[in-house]
């Protein structure tokens, strides 16, 4: 069935809202309006909402999986691709405020995407920054995918891998699900084992950073490094 009329009357309201004050739009309209883009003939404010309440908010919702979102009746793969490319921009967008800087010169913008990245998600994750000698990020890569509450990193691959990039400096990064980002006895050991390790060959430890939801722990600001 197509859309009534008022359908896109309510469209082009929606339309002209986005384009004169996207601030605003709640968080459902934003998503329906998007579904709309991957959805056109149905209306999509119910699915929206629904979604909103499933994954509990905008950012949980854009950072979901490809199989969680699949679960959610009535969302097809065109309305998920939708969604994962907000998420895709968002990140390229932070990631662009640093990824042609010294990293130690651009900390609130790294901490921007590192919270948009890895606060939401509901596994934890351990993930290696590898820098050069002038401190810009040479690759970005996981080290590590766990359960919801722990996640294993190996000291020798972390270092393997930085000698394989020709790395002069390493930042280690993890997210904690239950939205705490103090640090554990284990992420202080492993941490110090990383150090260690590392600066046996001339590769500098900067940081230990834990996401936490939207908050973090820096071990070096915690002076455990």
């Amino acid at each position: 069935m197509g859309d009534t009329p008022d359908h896109l009357g309510h469209r082009a309201r929606l339309r002209a809202r986005l384009l004169d004050d996207a601030d605003g739009l709640a968080d459902y309209e934003l998503v329906e309006y998007l579904l709309t883009l991957a959805i056109p003939r149905r209306d999509t404010k119910p699915l929206a909402k629904a979604l909103l309440r499933e994954f509990g908010s905008l950012a949980q919702l854009v950072s979901a999986d490809p199989e969680s979102l699949r679960r959610v009746d009535g969302l097809s793969d065109t309305g998920i691709a939708a969604v994962k490319i907000v998420q895709a921009a968002s990140l390229r967008l932070l990631k662009g405020e640093f990824r042609d800087k010294p990293l130690l010169s651009s900390w609130d913008a790294l901490l921007d995407w590192l919270r948009a990245d890895m606060g939401p998600i509901d596994v934890e994750r351990v993930r290696v920054l590898y820098l050069n000698s002038r401190n810009m990020l040479i690759r970005d890569e996981l080290a590590s995918e766990g359960s919801i509450d722990q996640s294993a990193i190996y000291v020798r691959e972390v270092i393997k891998r930085a000698l394989e990039l020709g790395a002069s400096a390493i930042i280690l990064v993890h997210n904690h699900p239950s939205g705490s980002p103090e640090p554990s006895r284990q992420d202080i050991a492993i941490t110090k084992d990383i150090a260690g390790a590392a600066a046996k060959l001339g590769i500098a430890l900067h940081d230990h950073i834990i996401i936490g939801g939207s908050d973090y722990r820096s071990f070096r600001a915690m002076g455990l490094l």
